[in-house]
Parts: C-alpha cells; structure tokens; sequence
C-alpha cells in the first residue's frame, strides 16, 4: 500500500459508495485488476466509515428528525405520525442485523471471488433497472406505516454483504418496488446505512482488540488519507447523484454494471 492508492481507494469509495454499483465490488476488484496486495476487509470497511461520516453531515436534518422521534416512541409509547420514521427505520435495521449474522461467515469466505462479483453486478443490476421502469410513486417511511415494506428493504440491504450487490443499489431496487421514489428510495437507502457501518467497524475493533482479526498492510496514514478522501468525494457525490437523480434515473448504472461485469469475465475466461 502506497499513499497514491489509499487516495484511489478513498477516491473509489467515495464515488462507488452511493451510486448504485456497489463500492465493495470494486474495493475487492482493485487488487484483481492492478495485481495488488489485497488490503482486507478492515480496509474496505474503514473505507466505507468515511462515507459515513458524509451521510452524517448531508443528511443531518433528517437524522436529528430521526433521533427526536426515537425520544417521542420511548417517552410516549405510541406508534403514530411522530414515530412513523423512527419505527421503519428501527424495523429494516433489525432485520438487516438479523440475516447479516446468518450469512456472514459464508460471505467472507466466499463472497470476494470475482466470479462472484461479476455475477452480482450484472443480476442484480438488472433488477435495479426493472425496479425503477417499472416500479410506481407515492410511498413514503418517513410519513407513512408501512412496516412490512420497511422489513422488506431491511432483508434486501443484507444482501449487500455480498461484494458485487451493492447496498445503495439493493435497498434503492427493493424501495422502487416497494413504491418510493427514486428520492426518497435513495434518502432512505443512504441511512439505512449507518447503523450497519458503525455497528461493524465496532466488532471490527473488538476483534483487533482480541487479537481475532489481523490488520492487512498499510499505515495509519494510508487509513488516513483513504478515510478522510472517501469522505470529501462522497459528500460531493451524494449531492451531485440527488441533484441528477430524476434526469437520469438508475439505467445508465444497470448498463455499468452489466459491461462492468463481461469485463471481468472476460478477463478470467
């Protein structure tokens, strides 16, 4: 690891992260194309804690919204039109923690194999592009009780534990569906994120702690430069992706990962 590709991985991460082309497929496909030392999943994963902090300063209006609802549920007990965002987010995040530990050891063995990725970009590509053609309007987690729809997106986000889904675009795929918005799939997607990224940087470091997971090589400057990169480009590209959201829609990134994908089977078959 050099400074140059820490700055390309926080580059990579920032511009992958919220785009529907999954961040971690191309993580993982970086040491595949330039021959590199693969720097480990911790890497990626502090990668991912830069975006984060993005999603935390450009969205924060929405996650104090969040937080004050949260006072309201536990303080009054009720499920009604103060509590609606807090319950939905509440309810995808537990089903997404859920199957995450289910499938997780069958990920990390398996799941950075760039057949694999290939295969996730293109397939599920593919459904984000139905999703949005054909999915409808009107739904909103942030107003309206929909439960079950909130669940349903939670159980899609798990699926991003695979390299190659991409969790923006699995979530974005499964709220088009489910009839949100292209804006408001992607806002919630955005931070549905959190709990997930934070949550497992914490048992990332309980693992170093314990002498369980093992640091790939790089610095702690290389982390840094990649972390604080990673969160300049991807609060520049969460406004930018908002702004040209309705003008372009998600085919042009289905069309992405659909080359992106016979690229990486060409190059292994």
């Amino acid at each position: 690891m050099t400074a140059i590709w820490a700055i390309f991985y926080g580059i990579l991460q920032g511009l992958t992260e919220f785009l529907p082309i999954s961040s971690s497929g191309h993580l993982a496909l970086v040491p595949f194309f330039f021959e590199l030392k693969d720097p480990g999943v911790i890497f990626d994963l502090m990668m991912h804690l830069g975006t984060a902090f993005a999603i935390c300063i450009y969205f924060h209006k929405e996650l104090k919204e969040l937080f004050m609802q949260g006072i309201y549920f536990i303080k009054n007990r009720k499920a009604d039109e103060n509590s609606i965002f807090f319950l939905n987010f509440t309810l995808a995040t537990i089903i997404t923690v859920i199957f995450i530990l289910i499938v997780k050891d069958f990920a990390l063995n398996y799941g950075r194999n760039p057949k694999f990725i290939a295969f996730n970009l293109i397939f599920f590509g593919g459904l984000l592009y139905i999703a949005d053609k054909y999915g409808k309007h009107g739904e909103d987690l942030t107003r309206n009780s929909k439960y079950l729809k909130a669940m349903v997106i939670g159980f899609s986000q798990m699926l991003a534990i695979f390299p190659g889904v991409s969790r923006s675009g699995i979530t974005i795929t499964s709220a088009r569906f489910m009839a949100l918005s292209r804006d408001r799939a992607s806002r919630f997607s955005f931070l549905l994120s959190l709990p997930i990224i934070f949550a497992s940087v914490l048992y990332k470091f309980k693992g170093i702690l314990k002498g369980e997971e093992v640091l790939g090589e790089f610095s702690n400057l290389h982390l840094f430069l990649g972390v604080f990169v990673s969160f300049i480009v991807g609060f520049v590209t969460i406004h930018f992706f908002l702004k040209l959201l309705n003008k372009i829609g998600f085919g042009v990134y289905a069309i992405y990962r659909l080359i992106l994908g016979i690229i990486i089977l060409y190059l292994l078959y």
